[in-house]
């Protein structure tokens, strides 16, 4: 059943010399960004503050998450010189703060983890100034997979829990909550220095109880960060929406969890994992 999307929900159409010169930027180098692949409604309004979030490994995905409007074909040859580009981009672009994610690329022995520590090192030879926020997959819960993009020293080590755990059959079918939880957990115990983050959909059909445990279960490893926003659907093909939360719930959700101990909350409607992160 289709549900009309509320007034709060809609984006105004923007564009302008700063988003211009974003994608400018991103094609002449061939990167690829998640705000374009994933169908984000904020790009062009990040793109007209001259931010983007990179993604690397390609564009084509080994898990079969049912929300999600990256692509899940063959996956794509890593590229050696990817690093290289995105710290072109940082610098060409003077970003402040560069959020870098990837496909999940199972298919690969280190799954992707020293492109990870390879782009990070990049950035700091260009803009040693730039603080970098990396949003990682579960790396399958290999800590030494963890370990090589950790040792990297990313200011903010970003994952993603998504949903809660009674809805990841239907939402993250190759994904494992628990395994999620002590991902973020492995990291505060190696690196208590290191910012944490993860972010939450809301829409999916969760109850309020079942969100507050999930925000219960973040604090418990110490999770600095959060973001909440509502799932939209990209597509027939994917996953439907069950409920459009008021703003007003969004803002509940974030009282909550400051009063549990993050330190940074980003909740509402149009709040996505990267969505003005360099404020936080």
């Amino acid at each position: 059943m289709y549900v009309r999307k509320p007034e709060w929900i809609r984006t105004k159409i923007q564009g302008g010399s700063a988003s211009n010169q974003v994608k400018s930027t991103l094609g002449d180098l061939s990167l690829n960004t998640v705000c374009d692949e994933a169908n984000c409604p904020n790009r062009m309004e990040c793109f007209e503050r001259g931010t983007a979030t990179f993604m690397i490994l390609g564009r084509n995905c080994t898990r079969n998450c049912t929300f999600c409007n990256v692509t899940r074909e063959k996956p794509d040859q890593v590229s050696e010189i990817e690093p290289e580009k995105i710290g072109q981009a940082v610098s060409k672009l003077r970003l402040k703060h560069a959020v870098i994610t990837s496909v999940t690329r199972d298919d690969l022995k280190d799954q992707g983890a020293n492109q990870f520590r390879k782009v990070v090192e990049e950035i700091r030879k260009t803009s040693p100034h730039v603080s970098i926020e990396l949003l990682i997959p579960d790396m399958q819960g290999h800590k030494d997979l963890i370990d090589i993009i950790i040792n990297s020293e990313p200011d903010i080590l970003n994952h993603n829990v998504e949903t809660v755990p009674a809805l990841y059959d239907k939402v993250r079918p190759m994904a494992i909550f628990d395994r999620s939880i002590q991902v973020l957990n492995y990291v505060k115990q190696v690196k208590p220095h290191m910012r944490t983050k993860s972010g939450i959909m809301l829409g999916l059909g969760e109850t309020k109880d079942q969100v507050v445990e999930v925000l219960k279960k973040l604090r418990q490893v110490d999770c600095d960060m959060l973001t909440l926003g509502q799932y939209l659907q990209p597509s027939t093909s994917h996953i439907p929406v069950v409920e459009y939360i008021r703003p007003e719930k969004f803002e509940e959700y974030e009282e909550i969890a400051k009063k549990m101990g993050f330190k940074r909350v980003a909740s509402g409607p149009l709040v996505r994992s990267s969505y003005y992160a360099e404020d936080f």
